[in-house]
């Protein structure tokens, strides 16, 4: 299937996790790729999974700090640069932060994954959604969490970020919907990730974090953590025309989580 033969697919956070499993997927159906992380050295390493996968694959690597505007705007600005438009943006770049209580969260802490979570989701929204609207089309997937739709516990600054996300979500959808725009997030719950990863060392430490997952999934309706390439395969959806009227919708991706009481 090549569901994106002939569009540009941008995607933050694209040096691991969920961003490096979308890229793939995407180029195997066909994208045009642009990919942004802070970390270079994974652009390079996703960059060679992709032409592993896709050795025809076009991929444009761009190193940026998504919490400043004026580096979201250089990305953007040269993804169509390159490409001349942006068909499909997976606005997926994020961090968990460090674990605490509300009142002992470092108050720098909270500022910094605020920062990235929602501000650098904003600061992408804003500068492609203006490209899209000129165009007349586009979609927009944007990484929201199980953490952004319920409480989770010890996790302020994410919690608050990733709810800001889902509002930042429903309102733009509202407001670019005429355009020919999709707009909608995901909410990923314990998907086996680098930062999943750490965020179990945290709470069993190094020695014993994979206990600790087997603990933490332990009430998971499907008994596991979910898998990159599963996310990618909904995110790739999402992204095509076949997903075109979901618009505003918030999407679930954790096992059955998020519903259990």
């Amino acid at each position: 299937m090549s569901r994106f033969e002939g569009q540009v697919v941008l995607i933050t956070g694209g040096g691991s996790g969920l961003g490096q499993a979308a890229a793939i997927k995407a180029a195997k159906e066909g994208a045009k790729l642009s990919l942004v992380d802070l970390n270079e050295d994974g652009l390079q390493d996703t960059q060679k999974k992709v032409k592993e996968a896709a050795p025809e694959a076009e991929v444009l690597l761009l190193t940026a700090d998504v919490s400043n505007e004026e580096a979201v705007q250089h990305y953007v600005n040269e993804t169509v640069k390159t490409y001349d438009r942006i068909d499909g943006f997976f606005n997926n770049a994020g961090i968990e932060g460090k674990q605490n209580l509300t009142g002992d969260y470092g108050s720098d802490e909270f500022q910094k994954v605020v920062n990235i979570n929602l501000n650098g989701v904003f600061y992408g929204m804003k500068y492609v959604l203006d490209v899209m609207k000129k165009q007349g089309s586009g979609s927009v997937v944007n990484t929201a969490s199980v953490g952004g739709i319920r409480g989770v516990g010890n996790q302020s600054g994410y919690a608050a970020s990733k709810h800001g996300v889902v509002g930042l979500t429903r309102n733009s959808a509202v407001e670019y919907g005429e355009y020919g725009v999709s707009i909608k997030a995901i909410a990923p719950g314990a998907i086996m990730t680098p930062m999943v990863e750490a965020s179990l060392k945290q709470m069993g430490g190094e020695d014993n974090w994979e206990e600790a997952g087997k603990d933490f999934v332990s009430s998971n309706p499907m008994k596991r953590f979910g898998k990159p390439e599963e996310v990618a395969n909904l995110v790739s959806f999402l992204l095509s025309d076949e997903a075109g009227f979901i618009n505003a919708a918030v999407i679930p991706i954790d096992g059955g989580q998020s519903y259990k009481y």
